[in-house]
């Protein structure tokens, strides 16, 4: 395992094609794209790493999954009468949908929809009290009470998110937000700046797998669920793209991070922050293509030319 992570990482740095990073916030477009980093924590608690894997970065709408559980947990099925559960087909911050749809996103790792579920486990709390609530949550899941929020980049989409202000205010005006727009994008877009290493945020997506040793923060059934959505919805409208390259659930984030799943055996975190066409890591995106493939771990069968490993 270490020595194709190594390769892995050693393949992507030499890449002459890492893509573009996110230019539309200030502080994602100071990053340097000449960095990769890989994280693989297996179900039998060994963790492999390589590259720049222990190099911080803005996890940005891999935050996203970690709200869902949280609004899960605070109302259950009741989310899906404010949020669907389709994949959009569209880029993460259209409207179009959401205006043809009376104010229902089509799912929650779209931006809207992302927004319904920040406003539901913000429901009855102040937004310090609803970060500190998503902040400890993914604490326990990596076991690393290091992890914090980047106000910087916080601030910085704050002052250029008119586009998500735009969609906060269409979804108010069809009574799908209960608190205010400004503390749902406060809230939220403090969420999405949370800071994390490949290594941490591949801890913290054990939670998603089952196995005594992982952290029980959701329930099995509910655990189901989240990466049934990561699997249809989580790289946008590149998510049938990425199911038919990697075969696992993944959820991406503009800042070039990637947390992907292979149910019962490992949660993986990988972090190139040069994006593909449709706002996806474009070498992380590789990466995982290679990972599946070797390994043979997609959910819908191992290649002939695969053995399997772990």
């Amino acid at each position: 395992m270490q020595e194709l992570l190594n390769n892995i990482a050693n393949a992507a740095l030499k890449s002459e094609d890492k893509g573009q990073v996110a230019t539309y916030i200030p502080e994602l477009a100071k990053i340097d794209p000449n960095q990769f980093g890989i994280s693989i924590a297996l179900a039998n608690g060994d963790v492999f790493s390589a590259g720049d894997a222990h190099v911080p970065f803005s996890i940005q709408s891999v935050s996203k999954v970690f709200a869902l559980a949280l609004a899960l947990g605070r109302v259950g099925d009741q989310l899906w009468q404010r949020v669907g559960r389709e994949p959009s087909g569209l880029s993460f911050n259209s409207i179009l949908l959401l205006e043809k749809e009376e104010g229902i996103p089509r799912n929650p790792f779209i931006n809207a929809g992302a927004l319904v579920a920040t406003d539901t486990y913000l429901a009855g709390s102040s937004p310090r009290e609803a970060l500190g609530e998503l902040v400890r949550f993914i604490r326990a899941a990596t076991d690393d009470e290091s992890i914090h929020i980047n106000e910087s980049v916080a601030s910085s989409e704050l002052a250029t998110g008119h586009r998500n202000f735009s969609l906060a205010h269409y979804l108010a005006s069809f009574g799908n937000l209960r608190a205010s727009v400004d503390k749902v994008l406060g809230t939220y877009c403090h969420q999405c700046a949370v800071e994390m290493t490949c290594t941490q945020l591949a801890l913290a997506g054990r939670f998603l797998l089952e196995g005594t040793d992982m952290p029980k923060l959701v329930s099995s059934e509910r655990r189901r669920r989240i990466n049934a959505l990561m699997m249809t919805c989580g790289h946008y409208d590149g998510s049938g793209d990425f199911a038919f390259r990697v075969g696992l659930p993944g959820k991406s984030g503009v800042g070039g991070g990637i947390l992907v799943i292979a149910p019962g055996r490992a949660s993986i975190a990988v972090w190139s922050p040069g994006l593909n066409k449709y706002g996806n890591s474009k070498l992380g995106t590789e990466a995982m293509e290679r990972i599946a493939h070797e390994t043979g771990w997609s959910v819908f069968g191992m290649p002939q030319s695969c053995s399997r490993s772990t």
